[in-house]
C-alpha cells in the first residue's frame, strides 16, 4: 500500500535521528499583510518539503483570525515538521490594520515586538527548539538585527517585485538629480531618467505611491526606504521570481548584494517539488492553500464550469485596496458594458465609507450582473486563474496576483492602487507586454473597452505573450530550471550554516 506524505516525512525525520544528524531549523517571519504572509507561507512548504523544521511566526492578531478557519489548520496537518508560533504586534487587537494602518503597524513592530522577539529566540537557546536560521520579510529588518546579536544566520526575503525594490533602492539618487520630489500636480507622464535599467520606459506615474508628492515626506516612505538600503547589507535575498522575467533589473541588485536567491514563482515551484518527490499523489495534495485569513466562499466553481473556455474576466483588488464608491460604480458599469462574464471579488471591507452593496444600485447594473456576473466575498485565486473559462484579470497588479496569472497565462487589466504596483502594472504592459496598464484611470469606458480587448482576443500580442510567459515560467521551476536550481542553494545554504 502506497505510504501517505505524512508517513514518508515522520520516516525520514527518524532516520535521521538515529544517524545523529541534526535538522535545521527555521524560523519564518513575515510582515502580517496577508500578501506577505501568503508567499512566506509558501516558502514555509518549500522548507518543508526540503526536510527542514519550519517554525512560522505569526503575529496574535493574525493567528487569531487563522483559528477560526479549520481548513486551514488541517491543511498543516500534512506537514509533522512546521509548527505556528505567535507573537505580539503591540497593537490593540480592535485595531483594524488596514492599507491606511499599516504606517502604525510597522512603527509598533519595530518598537515592541523586536525585544519580544529577541526573547523568544534568547530563551530557546541551546534547547530542542533552537532556531538555526531566520527568514524575515525585508521590511522587518529588526529581526536580522536581534538575528545578529544572537548569532542566528538571518536571510531577508523581499515579497514585492525585483522591479520595484530596485525603484526603491534608487529613490535617494533620483532626489539628489532633482527627479524627486515632484507636486501633485505635475505632468505624470514626464520620464525618469535615474533608475538604471529603466531610463526608456519609465514615468512619474510608474513610480510606487510611495515616491509621489507629498508621500516622499511620510514615515512610511522614509520607512520602506530606509529598510530597502538595509537590504543591500543583508547577508543573503530572496526574491519570488525566475531569471527570465526581472533578469536584467537582478543584474542591477546583483551589484550590491551578490547573494540573490530568485525562487519563483512560489506556487509553481511547490507543484513541481511536490510532483517530484509525490508523483502518485501531487495532484491530489494539496487541494488548494492559502493564507486561511480570509474566508473563501467556494460557490463559484460550478458557475465557472458553466462558461465557455476563456469568456469570463475574474476581477480582484486584492486584500488591502480601498476604494470610493464613485470607483466601484464605474467598475461595475464598465464591467456590465462589455457585455462580458465576470467574477468579482469584493471584500467587505474594500468600499470606503458605507457599504456600496446595501446602497440603492442602478437597474442596469443589477440586470446586467444577474445575467453575466458573480460577486464573493473572497476566493481561491489560484483555482481562479487557472481554470478554463477565465480569460483575463482585472487586477490591482499585487506581486502574488501578478505571479499567478502569469503562470496561468491569463492576460490582465492592470489598476494598481498603491506600493510596489504602479511599477509592476508598468513593466506588465511596456517591457512584458502581458497587461493592459489603465492606472490613473478606472473609468467605464476605459474598463469596458479593456475588459473586451482581453476576452474578444483583439490584442494577439498580449496573449502570445501571456503563455510565452507562462511556458517560461514553468520551465524556472522544473528540475534544472533557473529557480528549481536557485531553491536548492539556498537549502543547501541553511543546511551548511545549521
Amino acid at each position: 500500500m502506497r505510504k501517505s506524505m505524512e508517513q514518508q516525512k515522520k520516516e525520514k525525520e527518524v532516520e535521521g535521528r538515529r544517524k545523529g544528524e541534526r535538522v535545521p531549523h527555521v524560523l519564518v517571519f513575515p510582515f502580517p499583510a496577508v500578501g506577505h504572509v501568503n508567499c512566506m507561507l509558501r516558502l514555509a512548504q518549500l522548507l518543508c518539503l526540503s526536510d527542514l523544521r519550519v517554525t512560522f511566526l505569526h503575529t496574535e492578531y493574525n493567528y487569531d483570525r487563522l483559528r477560526r478557519n479549520p481548513e486551514h489548520v488541517d491543511y498543516f496537518r500534512h506537514w509533522p515538521s512546521f509548527k505556528y508560533r505567535t507573537i505580539s504586534d503591540g497593537l490593540p487587537m480592535e485595531s483594524p490594520r488596514s492599507a491606511k494602518d499599516l504606517e502604525e503597524l510597522w512603527m509598533s513592530m519595530t518598537a515592541r515586538t523586536k525585544p519580544l522577539l529577541r526573547e523568544m529566540l534568547s530563551s530557546d537557546a541551546g534547547g530542542t527548539e533552537e532556531v538555526t536560521c531566520i527568514i524575515a520579510d525585508g521590511i522587518l529588518s529588526f529581526a536580522a538585527d536581534v538575528g545578529r546579536e544572537l548569532g542566528i544566520p538571518t536571510i531577508a526575503f523581499r515579497t514585492v517585485s525585483v522591479c520595484s525594490f530596485w525603484s526603491y533602492f534608487c529613490a535617494p539618487q533620483l532626489v539628489e538629480a532633482g527627479e524627486l520630489p515632484f507636486q501633485e500636480d505635475a505632468d505624470l507622464d514626464c520620464p525618469i531618467q535615474g533608475v538604471p535599467g529603466m531610463e526608456t520606459f519609465l514615468r512619474r506615474r510608474d513610480l510606487s505611491s510611495f515616491l509621489r508628492g507629498k508621500e516622499l515626506y511620510s514615515p512610511a516612505t522614509a520607512f520602506v526606504l530606509n529598510e530597502t538600503q538595509k537590504n543591500a547589507k543583508a547577508s543573503a535575498l530572496i526574491f519570488n521570481t525566475f531569471e527570465d522575467l526581472e533578469g536584467p533589473i537582478l543584474s542591477h541588485v546583483r551589484a550590491l548584494r551578490s547573494t540573490i536567491y530568485t525562487i519563483g514563482p512560489l506556487h509553481a515551484l511547490i507543484r513541481s517539488k511536490l510532483h517530484e518527490q509525490y508523483p502518485h499523489q501531487s495532484k491530489s495534495f494539496p487541494p488548494k492553500f492559502g493564507t486561511g485569513l480570509c474566508e473563501e466562499d467556494g460557490s463559484y466553481l460550478q458557475w465557472l464550469d458553466s462558461k465557455p473556455p476563456k469568456s469570463v474576466v475574474y476581477v480582484s483588488f486584492g486584500s488591502l485596496t480601498i476604494v470610493t464608491r464613485d470607483e466601484l460604480l464605474e467598475f461595475w458599469h464598465g464591467l456590465v458594458n462589455s457585455g462580458k462574464f465576470f467574477l468579482w471579488v469584493i471584500r467587505p471591507d474594500m468600499v470606503s465609507g458605507d457599504g456600496i452593496l446595501e446602497d440603492v444600485i442602478p437597474a442596469g447594473l443589477e440586470e446586467g450582473t444577474k445575467e453575466r456576473g458573480l460577486m464573493l466575498g473572497w476566493v481561491s485565486q489560484e483555482q481562479v486563474l487557472g481554470h478554463d473559462a477565465v480569460g483575463g484579470f482585472l487586477t490591482h497588479s499585487g506581486w502574488n496576483s501578478t505571479l499567478e496569472s502569469i503562470v496561468a497565462g491569463v492576460p490582465m487589466v492592470c489598476w494598481p492602487y498603491f506600493a510596489d504596483q504602479q511599477i509592476n502594472s508598468r513593466f506588465a504592459d511596456e517591457v512584458w507586454g502581458i497587461g493592459l496598464d489603465i492606472k490613473d484611470k478606472g473609468d467605464r469606458r476605459t474598463v469596458e473597452q479593456s475588459v473586451r480587448d482581453l476576452i474578444e482576443n483583439k490584442n494577439e500580442r498580449l496573449r502570445q505573450s501571456a503563455d510565452r510567459m507562462a511556458m517560461l515560467a514553468r520551465k524556472a521551476v522544473a528540475k534544472g530550471g533557473s529557480s528549481y536550481d536557485s531553491f536548492d542553494r539556498l537549502i543547501q545554504s541553511i543546511k551548511a550554516a545549521s
